[in-house]
C-alpha cells in the first residue's frame, strides 16, 4: 500500500497529535465543509469525519445525539461525498472517515472504497467489523484503494490479540481508553494510566492515538504522555453544538486543548 497523508502527519510529527471526530451534517446538513476548513485552520492534525448511523455501537448519547440530528437533515454516504468533493483539493489534512458497516454493506463496500479514494480519503474506522471477517473478506478491497481500515483497542483485550491487529493495520491503531462508550468526561485514573502503559510497552509497529473521554487540555496531555495523540469527539461537538459561530467557537475549543488559553 502507498504511503498515505497518514503515514506522512506520523513520519513529519511522532506526539500530541490532535485528532478530532464531528458526525458530518451536524447542526446542519451543510456544516460539513464548514467544520472541516474550520478544524484545518485551527491547526488540527488529522479529521473523523462520522457517518451518522441509527443504531451505533460505541457511541455515547452526545454523538447519538448528533447522529439523531444529522440524520434528520438528510445526511446519507451519497450527501457527504458529494460534500467532501467540493472541498477535496481545499484539504490538506488526513480525512479519515467512521462510520457502522450495515450502512457501507448497503452503499456497497468496493463503490465505498472506491469513491472514498477518489476524494482522497486517508483510512476508515468500521468500529463493528470483525478482524477475521475483515482478513477474509475486505481487506484485499481496501487495500487495493489504499485505504488503510483503523482498529480498534479495549483495555479487555489481550496482547496476542493487539499484536495481531498490529501486523494487519497500516495507518494507526485506535486505542479506546476504557470500556464504556463514548462521552464520559472522567479524569484520567490509574487504570486508565496502566492500560496506556501497557499497550505503549509492546513497542508495536503502528502508532497509537487513545480516544474516549479526552475532553480537556489536562486529559489529552495525559493521554499523549503514553501514546502518540488523541482524538476528541463528544467534546468538540458540544462545543459547535448550536450552530453559531463555528470558525470562532472551534478556534478557541482548538486553542484550550492545545494550552493556548
Amino acid at each position: 500500500m502507498e504511503k498515505s497523508k497518514i503515514s506522512e502527519m506520523f513520519r513529519g510529527k511522532k506526539n500530541k497529535i490532535l485528532s478530532i471526530y464531528f458526525t458530518a451534517g451536524f447542526p446542519e446538513l451543510n456544516s460539513t465543509n464548514r467544520v472541516i476548513l474550520a478544524l484545518q485552520k485551527s491547526g488540527v492534525d488529522m479529521i473523523e469525519v462520522g457517518i451518522p448511523f441509527s443504531d451505533p455501537l460505541a457511541d455515547g448519547s452526545v454523538i447519538q445525539q448528533t447522529s439523531i440530528v444529522a440524520l434528520s437533515n438528510g445526511m446519507t454516504i451519497n450527501v457527504l461525498f458529494n460534500q467532501l468533493a467540493s472541498i477535496k483539493d481545499q484539504v490538506q489534512v488526513p480525512l479519515v472517515l467512521m462510520g457502522y458497516l450495515n450502512p457501507i454493506l448497503k452503499y456497497g463496500i468496493e463503490k465505498f472504497c472506491s469513491e472514498a479514494s477518489k476524494l482522497g480519503i486517508s483510512g476508515v474506522i468500521v468500529p463493528d467489523i470483525p478482524l477475521d471477517e475483515y482478513i477474509q473478506n475486505y481487506q484485499n478491497i481496501f487495500e487495493s484503494y489504499r485505504l488503510p481500515l483503523i482498529f480498534l483497542i479495549t483495555p479487555s483485550t489481550p496482547d496476542n490479540r493487539i499484536r495481531l491487529i498490529d501486523s494487519v493495520s497500516k495507518g494507526f491503531i485506535y486505542a479506546v481508553s476504557s470500556l464504556s462508550t463514548t462521552g464520559k468526561e472522567e479524569n484520567y485514573s490509574e487504570l486508565h494510566r496502566a492500560y496506556l502503559s501497557r499497550i505503549s510497552s509492546l513497542n508495536l509497529s503502528n502508532p497509537i492515538l487513545v480516544g474516549f473521554g479526552i475532553h480537556n487540555e489536562q486529559t489529552f496531555n495525559i493521554a499523549t504522555q503514553y501514546c502518540n495523540g488523541a482524538i476528541i469527539g463528544s467534546a468538540f461537538l458540544k462545543c459547535i453544538g448550536n450552530g453559531n459561530n463555528i470558525e470562532g467557537n472551534t478556534a478557541l475549543f482548538i486553542s484550550k486543548i492545545r494550552g493556548n488559553n
